[in-house]
């Protein structure tokens, strides 16, 4: 069947590894919204948006409702949530999200993956100054007005509006505001009957620091390694692209 083959079936191996760890990751705030606010998505402005944020990366809705049902149990366990901050090689800044019912287990992952790759893990606080956490809200803009939707949208917090192409070359819309103004914000959407393809808090750098490809390399390997633990969320940097 010859190498392209090949190259297509490894490419759809990491398609999948990728979806599976994204599942993984959004079955863990399913369960920690349940968990803070009960299994009703319309009571639960968290669970909402975990929901949504689901369906925009295809997880079936079985899966889904399991976990809304399994977190719901008494006995089922809840997560932890930590931020890890280091640099990785070359000065990179580094932030790592995680949920986890493992503490030791986790601190100990995180550590050995900076280490081992030539970074270091600093103290709690340490980045505050290079990442400013904002709530970004995705949503196809179809035919609608942006300019018009922005001056409907000051009042609840809009600092942002802009398009971007997503994978595969289709616009998305992109709204950041302040951290404190996700609820609102989410609320005007929902009123204007916009309905988002992902709602999240994100860290979002304030300068970008500067590396050669060589050294690029050199710090995706420390990403990778992050990314590819069950622990962790979500990672941050500034490398400059």
């Amino acid at each position: 069947m010859g190498r392209a083959f090949e190259f297509r079936k490894e490419r759809k191996f990491k398609r999948w590894a990728k979806m599976a760890i994204q599942f993984t990751r959004l079955g863990k705030e399913i369960v920690m919204a349940v968990k803070a606010g009960g299994g009703d998505v319309n009571t639960n402005s968290r669970l909402r948006t975990a929901v949504q944020n689901a369906k925009a990366v295809n997880m079936p809705k079985d899966r889904v409702e399991a976990a809304i049902k399994r977190a719901s149990s008494r006995d089922e366990k809840d997560y932890e949530e930590l931020v890890y901050e280091g640099y990785a090689p070359h000065g990179v800044a580094v932030l790592v999200e995680t949920a986890t019912d493992n503490t030791n287990r986790t601190v100990a992952n995180v550590r050995s993956y900076f280490t081992k790759t030539g970074g270091a893990l600093g103290k709690t606080g340490s980045l505050d100054f290079i990442f400013t956490r904002k709530a970004v809200f995705n949503f196809v803009p179809g035919d609608r007005d942006l300019e018009e939707l922005e001056f409907e949208l000051i009042d609840a917090g809009l600092e942002d509006l802009f398009v971007e192409a997503d994978e595969e070359g289709n616009d998305i819309a992109v709204i950041h505001t302040a951290f404190e103004d996700f609820g609102k914000m989410q609320k005007a959407l929902e009123a204007l009957g916009i309905e988002t393809k992902s709602a999240k808090l994100e860290r979002i750098p304030q300068s970008f620091h500067e590396v050669s490809e060589e050294q690029a390399a050199d710090v995706l390997k420390l990403i990778d390694r992050l990314e590819e633990d069950d622990d962790v969320q979500a990672v941050y940097h500034n490398m400059a692209e």
